[in-house]
């Protein structure tokens, strides 16, 4: 036998007694410590709409609401909406009393060329109606009832008769 060879088993134990404390000790420091999470990004860009500019589809962000018998009718809607360039917004079952046959505009301003413009993608029977519950002042809401089969004309822009903002989504930096 080495004489040697009894020191290097306390060695190797001490340095793996000296790695795992120096493990715990960076451990408990990374749970421990805060997160830098950095400055919160804004989630959308201002933009001014002024009048006479067209107003397209892309500037409209559309709550849909379900009021039918018929599951996901809201979602279905809305990814059609999107298709046509509108901006998807809340998804949901209505908790309106308003139901309509096929759909209706909750709006306090049906002259509005953004309620005007989604109201046109619903044809002719579309109502337009007071708001029973709280709307997003940004969005137009919908909400489609048992009669709805399919959206109507596809329509894309309109004239414009005042001026207004919108607020489109940006798409967050890598």
């Amino acid at each position: 036998m080495n004489p040697r060879s009894g020191a290097v088993g306390p060695l190797v134990l001490l340095g793996c007694a000296l790695l795992l404390l120096l493990g715990l000790f960076v451990g408990f420091r990374l749970v421990t410590a805060e997160a830098d999470t950095g400055e919160a990004a804004p989630t959308c860009e201002r933009r001014v709409v002024e009048k006479d500019d067209r107003v397209t589809s892309s500037l409209v962000s559309v709550d849909v609401y379900n009021a039918s018998s018929r599951a996901g009718l809201a979602n279905r809607v809305s990814i059609n909406l999107q298709r046509r360039g509108f901006l998807a917004g809340q998804i949901g079952n209505s908790e309106s009393k308003v139901r309509p046959r096929v759909a209706a505009v909750l709006t306090d301003d049906p002259k509005d060329p953004r309620v005007r413009l989604v109201g046109a993608q619903f044809g002719s029977r579309v109502q337009y109606v007071e708001p029973d519950i709280p709307v997003d002042e940004g969005s137009v809401t919908v909400v489609v009832g048992d009669g709805f089969r399919q959206l109507g004309r596809d329509v894309r822009d309109t004239n414009n008769d005042r001026r207004f903002t919108v607020c489109l989504p940006t798409v967050p930096a890598a």
